[in-house]
């Protein structure tokens, strides 16, 4: 493990900057399993909840409410009834609906492809994107948009007929939903969100009982029969992730089900995701594979997706848990730029005592004075 005295000459990068292998800093031996992680694909993202679901039943989390009339309230302010991640909210799916003038959408993307007709009903067809076309690659037969829930028609088991989902969207490729009557479009944006389990993980390095520890799989778990309730963790996380439960009085968050990967299982949300918008596995193979779902994305057109968390030069050195993203990160309520909070400490306690020991001088300069 790093030497506290490197860390804070800046000699090291325990607390910030680039770190190939957090498991081994933090005190594991070399052959430790490889670090695993979460690609979060929000292209791909249905909204169906059903890894908040799995991710309350495994871990026994408690519904977010405090009586059975909070059980399945509404928040008034979209169809998510969960708002956040919390301490009684590991996995939070979050809609975002983004309300523009009808038709806006075409005219930032310089409108319909040549020779692509406009939908009466819509206005217009997502730009750079395939639309609805036959199972013939080398004639496919451009079909209108349609509801994705809807069954594609004119196909045969010998010839089936595909569909593109993102081209069902009409703003290239993010989620949407047309609104003619009222001359509005609505964009859905969905995105599951979840504990980041930082390269540099500020909630582990505040902890005063150790019950914030970094696994043999490189994520990070609290241990309830270890946690005083102090809530310095919830300060120090620049994702808003860890909060303190009411009526336990105990910090909890997402511990990338640790049990189920010990006894090699994949975590209960990745399993019980349909769309596989949630993928687990080592996280250099989810890097390589989000790498690749980006060029593909950027080379059908989609030219504002983005990766979230995957840069390894980023404020926490790269997170655990990384996204796919359809928009800027503010839009999905993230942090554009964030930044371990732990990262200025060497510098705070260096000033401190700079400070102190010029103090110091001082009242000796003034009492050695004083005697003259």
């Amino acid at each position: 493990m790093t030497n506290v005295f490197d860390a804070f000459s800046g000699a090291a990068t325990s607390l910030s900057g680039p770190l190939p292998d957090p498991t081994t800093d933090a005190g594991w031996s070399g052959d430790h399993p490889k670090r695993v992680g979460f690609f979060t694909d929000t292209s791909v993202c249905i909204g169906c909840k059903a890894c908040e679901v799995a991710c309350k039943e495994w871990n026994l989390v408690p519904d977010d409410g405090t009586d059975a009339s909070d059980l399945y309230r509404l928040t008034g302010m979209s169809y998510d009834n969960t708002g956040d991640l919390g301490a009684s909210t590991w996995r939070h799916v979050a809609f975002i609906e983004d309300v523009r003038p009808h038709g806006s959408a075409t005219a930032a993307h310089g409108g319909p492809p040549s020779g692509v007709p406009v939908d009466a009903a819509t206005g217009f067809l997502p730009t750079g994107l395939p639309a609805v076309t036959d199972g013939a690659p080398s004639s496919p037969t451009l079909r209108a948009p349609r509801d994705a829930a809807t069954a594609p028609a004119g196909s045969t088991p010998a010839h089936p007929t595909t569909v593109d989902l993102l081209a069902l969207l009409p703003d290239s490729g993010a989620h949407g939903q047309q609104t003619p009557d009222d001359e509005r479009d609505v964009r859905w944006l969905m995105s599951s969100d979840v504990c980041k389990h930082c390269t540099h993980a500020g909630c582990l390095d505040v902890c005063p009982t150790g019950a914030l520890f970094r696994t043999e799989f490189g994520t990070v778990v609290v241990q309830d029969d270890i946690c005083n309730g102090c809530g310095y963790c919830v300060p120090s996380c620049p994702y808003g992730v860890i909060d303190v439960r009411e009526d336990d009085g105990g910090a909890h968050k997402c511990t990338l089900c640790y049990d189920r990967l010990g006894a090699g299982m994949e975590p209960a949300c990745a399993k019980a995701c349909p769309t596989n918008s949630i993928q687990f596995g080592d996280l250099d193979e989810l890097q390589a594979a989000a790498d690749a779902r980006l060029a593909e994305l950027h080379g059908r057109g989609v030219t504002e997706a983005r990766l979230y968390g995957r840069d390894p030069d980023d404020g926490v050195g790269g997170d655990g848990a990384f996204f796919l993203l359809l928009d800027e990160p503010e839009v999905y309520g993230m942090p554009p730029d964030p930044i371990v909070t732990t990262r200025d400490l060497p510098e705070m306690w260096r000033n401190a005592a700079l400070t102190a020991v010029g103090l110091g001088a001082a009242v000796v300069a003034a009492f050695w004075g004083g005697r003259k």
